[in-house]
């Protein structure tokens, strides 16, 4: 597995050695003791798999609380626009994102530390989308933001008019309407 480091510290793209012949391919999609060893280390205990059609954006979500969780996320099949907002009130890095394009071609993954927001636009015709969890699930400290937050000016990949959200996802807040104490401090260990 080879690292690479984006522009907000700590969101990093994991690219693992894939091995390939005539019957197909292998690789290690995640080893904690090899994860640990490079960042940091991580339990995850609880695997997510969702299936899309292409325009439907998921997000952008984050747990709140005790609940607030680092995911490690990859597509297993077709591609999505991978996209992790850091909402963590005090960093120098704050309303900033990072977006990754991840398919099932490059086996690459995205981690998302605590504090940050998370969503993905499926950018092929469907999209398998796999991702762990470093806490449980909380349907009580589920916290959003609008998609389309023009203050973040997050660039989908697809034209707006072909999004696809849940009734749930179109009535998210925008950043600046979340209050500091619904979010993160960055000062703090998460």
């Amino acid at each position: 597995m080879t690292i690479e480091h984006t522009s907000i510290p700590d969101v990093v793209i994991l690219h693992p050695r894939v091995f390939e012949d005539a019957r197909g391919y292998f690789f290690e999609s995640f080893n904690e003791k090899e994860f640990a060893s490079q960042l940091y280390p991580v339990h995850f205990v609880q695997d997510n798999e969702s299936k899309s059609s292409y325009g439907v954006v998921r997000g952008l979500h984050f747990q709140k609380g005790k609940s607030v969780q680092a995911k490690l996320v990859r597509v297993i099949k077709g591609e999505v626009l991978d996209v992790a907002v850091d909402i963590r009130v005090g960093s120098p890095t704050f309303g900033k994102w990072v977006a990754v394009l991840l398919s099932e071609h490059n086996a690459s993954q995205l981690f998302i530390p605590r504090g940050f927001a998370h969503g993905f636009c499926v950018r092929s015709a469907e999209a398998v989308f796999q991702y762990k969890c470093d806490r449980f699930y909380d349907p009580s400290s589920e916290g959003a933001i609008a998609w389309d937050d023009p203050d973040l000016g997050i660039d989908w990949g697809i034209p707006a008019e072909e999004v696809l959200l849940s009734e749930k996802d179109k009535k998210h807040r925008m950043l600046k309407d979340i209050p500091a104490e619904e979010l993160f401090d960055y000062g703090k260990n998460l």
